[in-house]
């Protein structure tokens, strides 16, 4: 079992279509050796069965010549084989006395003067019992020998052998193996591609349901719709109960965060109005501060709303809409610039997120770039492939202004961080970047960009059509 444990482990990740059909060629292998195995034997004892019934026939006519009046003394003759009659032709036969002298010994005249060697013998042997084995020929070959003992009486006893050539037992038995090998692997061929059938259709209701998953993951539907069978129709249900449940929790959570937005935007509006009433310096110190509290209060309801809403399926986002009307909002902005944003963002390229939120994110690094450009912004986009089914979008957005020191740059995505405090702004427009970004397991970095400027790089999980 140890050894089989590397094994199992490479097949750990491995998928249940790859796990099915490398145990059925692995034990369909084992099974069809061991039949071929077992086949092979019990042909190869039917063929030297039957070579050594013919041997038989040969040693019973040889016996018949001996019982014969006057056999004992004179030439057995031909017994009907001719090849017998052929010097080393491989068929031979030999009677013999026990312990007679080479000139009392009567052969074939196959063996042209040699001798058949003896088999050897057990020691609880009875008289008569017939005798079967290999040996050498006078020429070296392989022989499949039959011996016998015959009691004459008065006459005495006789050893009988006769042999044949055991390369045609070889000779069969090689060619059952040829036709049995081919059969087998034929047979296999046919057993590997019926399993695959198998397989195939024993695993299309998962390949289904998976479909069916992917499909509300690309916003194309909302259930898992279809008959299964009885063994996965309840993973179905339950999926699609907790996707019901997933909904009813999102929109809870977005009635709250709406909820808790206007119970905090109303008291702080009250204190700005009643403020006004107050000495200047007072009044401008608690507009200052209630402004910071709505920017921090907005930052993390932000933050509450996309946690919510991060991680729903099946929302997808058009990503070229969106930075088209953002550039042209923020080309209006700054126009007293003249700034020119310039766009390469590909057809069909889908963000697989809520709409406000990448209207946020996007709209926040453009903001920036605008601010600090001297008078062009460019925003690139591009697909980023992770698999079959799996895809992220990076979004490059470039300006020609002074840019930012590398020190300085992972110091400007924390939160409150301002380069220049003579520029509109809270500082948590970065950071509210970030924070979108993890939320769906994206990223945002700054880099040097080509145009001389800084470049911010906003990757988020994507699509494209």
């Amino acid at each position: 079992m140890r050894g089989l444990q590397p094994i199992l482990k490479g097949f750990a990740g491995r998928s249940i279509a790859v796990r099915l059909a490398a145990s059925s060629v692995f034990w369909s292998f084992v099974i069809l050796l061991i039949a071929g195995l077992i086949l092979s034997t019990l042909y190869r004892e039917n063929t030297e069965r039957a070579f050594d019934q013919r041997l038989l026939v040969n040693a019973n006519t040889l016996a018949s010549n001996l019982v014969a009046p006057g056999a004992p003394d004179r030439d057995l003759g031909p017994i009907g084989d001719p090849r017998f009659e052929l010097p080393l032709s491989g068929w031979y036969w030999q009677v013999t006395r026990p312990n007679a002298k080479p000139d009392e010994v009567r052969s074939s005249k196959s063996l042209f003067g040699g001798q058949l060697p003896a088999l050897a013998r057990s020691g609880n042997e009875a008289f008569g019992q017939i005798r079967r084995g290999y040996g050498k020929a006078p020429d070296d070959r392989d022989l499949r020998i039959i011996e016998r003992d015959i009691d004459l009486g008065e006459d005495g006893r006789f050893i009988i052998r006769v042999a044949g050539p055991a390369d045609e037992i070889e000779t069969a038995v090689r060619s059952f193996l040829f036709a049995l090998t081919v059969t087998f692997a034929l047979l296999g061929l046919a057993l590997g591609f019926t399993t695959l059938l198998q397989i195939r259709f024993g695993l299309r209701p998962l390949a289904n349901l998976r479909s069916a998953l992917g499909a509300i993951r690309r916003g194309e539907a909302e259930r898992i719709a279809g008959e299964y069978p009885h063994d996965i129709a309840p993973l179905a249900s339950e999926l699609n109960l907790l996707l019901d449940t997933n909904r009813e929790i999102l929109e809870r959570a977005r009635t709250q965060v709406g909820n808790l937005a206007h119970a905090l935007k109303t008291p702080l509006s009250i204190i700005v109005n009643e403020a006004e009433n107050a000495p200047e310096d007072v009044a401008a110190k608690v507009r200052e501060q209630a402004a910071l509290m709505r920017d921090q209060v907005n930052y993390y309801l932000d933050r509450a709303r996309a946690a919510a809403l991060a991680g729903t399926l099946g929302t997808l986002t058009d990503v070229e809409p969106v930075i088209d009307g953002l550039a042209r909002t923020f080309a209006k902005i700054y126009r007293d610039k003249d700034l020119a944003v310039e766009l390469a963002i590909p057809k069909g390229l889908r963000f697989r997120g809520e709409k406000q939120d990448l209207e946020e994110m996007a709209g926040n690094l453009i903001d920036n770039a605008a601010k600090w450009a001297d008078g062009k912004v460019v925003v690139m986009a591009e697909v980023l492939r992770e698999g079959a089914d799996r895809a992220r979008i990076r979004l490059l957005i470039d300006d020609d202004g002074p840019g930012l020191p590398e020190a300085a740059r992972s110091e400007m995505i924390k939160r409150g961080r301002r380069l220049d405090e003579t520029k509109p702004g809270s500082g948590l427009g970065l950071s509210i970047v970030s924070d979108l970004a993890a939320l769906y397991r994206g990223s945002l970095s700054l880099e040097a960009s080509p145009m001389g400027g800084l470049r911010a790089v906003l990757e988020l999980p994507g699509d494209k059509a």
